[in-house]
This record gives C-alpha cells, structure tokens and sequence, in this order.
C-alpha cells in the first residue's frame, strides 16, 4: 500500500541519512573552525518579525494562527531569525558576531518543476565586520565549506545587489516599473527584459546597454568591461566589486569567484555584493548569499552584516555526480 507524502517533500533512508551527516560534520567542522559558533532558532516565527526582515515573510508559504490569535509563519530561510536573535540576545555584546547553522527551511514552491518545499540549509552569518573584509571573510568560509564538500568544479559568482535598481533609478523609472524590469532581469529572460524596457520608455542605446551588462561574466578582467558603461550605478557596482577583488588578493590554486553582471537575489534585504554558488556537475544554484548592511537597523542595530547557505540536498546531489564523473575519467 502507497501512503504518499505531500509534493516537494522526501523521506530520507539510512544509507542517504549517513552520508548527510556526514556532509554536516565537515561543514561544521569548517565553520567552528572560523570562528562561527552554531545556533538554532524556533522553525516557527511571529509573522511580524519575517515580515520586518523583508525576506519571504512578506508572501509566507505557510502561516497559521496559534491558540492565542497571534499569526505564526515557518521560517523560508535563516538569515531574518539571526538577525533577531542578534538584536535580541546581543544587543549589548562587542561585535562582530559569527554564527553558523544546519537549519530546516518551507518555502513555497512548484513541485512539478522538482522544487523542495522543505530543505535544509547550512550556512554563516558575520555581523558586525566592515564590509570588504566582511565580505572576503565570508567568501573565504563559502570556499573552506565546497573544499570539505568535496566540490572541487563549483564556483562562486559575485555580483552586485544595488547595481540594477540604482542604474533604472537613473534612467527615470517609477518603483512599478522598476519591478516590472527586474523581474524580468531575475529570470534572465531577455526577450520579456527588451520589451519591457521598450514598454517603460527606456531609450533603445540604453536598453542595450542593459542588456549587454547583464550578460557579463568572468574573471576581474570583467570589471573593466562594465566601466566601459558611462553610468553611475554601473562605477559604484565595479568600484566595490574592485574593492573585493583587491582583498580577496592571489593564492596558490587561485580563487573559485567569478564576477557575473547578471546576478539577482530573491530576498529583498540584500545591498552591495551578493553571491550564488553554482556547479556545472547539477546544473542548479546550490546556494547563495551577499551582504545585508540595512537589515539589523529593521531591529535596532546598526551593524554591517554578510553571509551565505547552502541548499544541502542539492550539495549532496552534486557531490554524488563529481565523484561519479571523476570515477569516470579513470
């Protein structure tokens, strides 16, 4: 008899369950490492507090009511509860502060399309560190934790949050607009991206422009590329990009970031460098981050902050495949 399960959840079994523990130690191993103390928050928030974070809380996927009338929603990600935990509990502690996580996370999904509603995640969180360095810390752990994963092909894109949302500014567009066209900008669909900057009354020489910017990637001869578009935001994006290029520095082996112009991320708290951890072994983000400067302001600090996670599961798969494709090679 089949008693199934709802869509975009799995069980797990206990050759899977071994191998993701052991995937877990190595990662927390890395980031106790650091530095990063691991931290656990309630899977269960008040609705207010996600909402005030300005991540997914505003379009929860689930939200209830408890025994008191007080609306509750589960939690789409960590980085909004460690920033009230911060505000809450260390309010009054000498920053930085650096914590770790191995969390469960509910998002709203599209299980056709083969989307978890329910995935864990592990990740850091340095709060308090000035922003380069913070930054170049934060890379620098993300790469220590694929080191242990055993993903020797991923790469780290880095791009720039505030880059298309200042550049549209300057070309004139209303805040409707201006979320009509980085909808468009975030699902890379190039076509609806023309047409709507045609729609929006943007010229044709700047929507090109856009277009070819969106579309630039690579090592740090890329930030020389994008100075080439005479535009404020685009100077701003490169001159912080540069500044981590800078600190990031050389090393044997060299780094695993590229620099890519088209990077978006879905959560609305994120400014300045933003991250997503790619591998060509899946085919599929496994993971991402950036700095998120005005979020402890929403509670009551004002701390500089950065971090990244990563989506376990798909970590895992991608872990099987390189090993899979190295045995291959042999």
């Amino acid at each position: 008899m089949i008693h199934p399960i709802p869509p975009g959840t799995r069980d797990v079994l206990p050759e899977e369950m071994r191998e993701l523990r052991r995937l877990q130690a190595a990662l927390i191993e890395v980031f106790e490492g650091r530095g990063y103390g691991e931290v656990a928050t309630p899977a269960l928030e008040y609705d207010e507090v996600l909402t005030r974070g300005g991540g997914r809380g505003d379009h929860a996927a689930y939200r209830f009511f408890d025994e008191g009338g007080e609306l509750l929603a589960l939690r789409s990600e960590m980085t909004v509860p460690i920033a009230r935990l911060v505000a809450t509990r260390y309010g009054q502690v000498e920053p930085p502060h650096r914590f770790c996580y191995i969390a469960g996370a509910y998002q709203a999904v599209s299980p056709q399309r083969g989307e978890m509603r329910e995935f864990l995640q592990a990740g850091v969180e340095l709060i308090g560190a000035p922003a380069a360095a913070g930054t170049v810390e934060v890379i620098e752990v993300l790469e220590a934790a694929l080191d242990a994963a055993g993903l020797g092909s991923a790469v780290i894109g880095l791009g720039d949050a505030d880059l298309y949302r200042d550049l549209l500014a300057e070309f004139g567009l209303g805040e409707e607009e201006l979320d009509a066209v980085l909808a468009r900008l975030a699902a890379h669909d190039l076509v609806g991206l023309e047409e709507q900057l045609e729609a929006v009354g943007v010229s044709g020489e700047r929507a090109q422009a856009c277009l070819e910017l969106s579309q630039l990637r690579g090592g740090s001869e890329v930030l020389e590329r994008a100075q080439a578009h005479e535009a404020e935001a685009v100077t701003r994006a490169v001159e912080r990009l540069r500044d981590i290029n800078q600190a990031l520095g050389s090393r044997p082996g060299g780094h695993r970031v590229q620099f890519d112009f088209g990077l978006m991320r879905d959560l609305g708290y994120y400014n300045g460098a933003i991250l997503e951890v790619y591998d060509p072994a899946v085919g599929r983000v496994l993971g991402g981050g950036g700095r998120y400067d005005g979020l402890m302001k929403r509670f009551g600090l004002d701390l500089s902050a950065a971090g990244f996670a990563l989506h376990l599961e798909r970590v895992q798969v991608a872990r099987v495949e390189e090993r899979r494709r190295g045995e291959g090679e042999r």
